[in-house]
């Protein structure tokens, strides 16, 4: 498998329709994404000192982190509009090769910082709520 460049790594969100289109959110500059699951232990007398664990239980999920550049865009908009009012929207996270995740999120963060000299710049957070499929 070829290496892959950071700036193809997108995070869009869609648009609210059904099927939702998706919107690249621009303006940014790094995207980082964790894929977490909890182990469940089923450890017991007859494991004969080894710990082991349940394939398939516990809760899994996904978070995003992404920080980049404000420009505006209406995307980055429906993005605050949702850490406003801690409502759950579709996004996608799409890499170079053309492979997607797509899932509900809540935005669980959202900074805006600036310097006097310089661009504003904003920080935010994703959670997944629900199941996050590989397209």
């Amino acid at each position: 498998m070829p290496a892959e460049k950071g700036s193809a790594f997108l995070l869009k969100i869609g648009n609210g329709g059904a099927p939702p289109q998706f919107n690249t959110v621009a303006g940014m500059r790094t995207t980082q994404m964790s894929v977490s699951g909890e182990a469940v232990n089923v450890t017991s007398k007859d494991s004969g000192g080894w710990r082991e664990l349940l394939s398939g239980a516990g809760v899994r999920s996904v978070s995003v982190a992404a920080s980049g550049i404000f420009t505006g865009s209406a995307a980055e908009l429906r993005v605050k509009g949702h850490a406003l009012t801690g409502t759950i929207d579709d996004y996608e996270l799409s890499f170079e090769s053309g492979e997607r995740l797509r899932g509900k999120f809540l935005v669980t963060r959202l900074d805006y910082s600036g310097d006097y000299n310089g661009e504003r710049n904003y920080t935010l957070s994703l959670e997944s709520a629900g199941a996050v499929a590989a397209l």
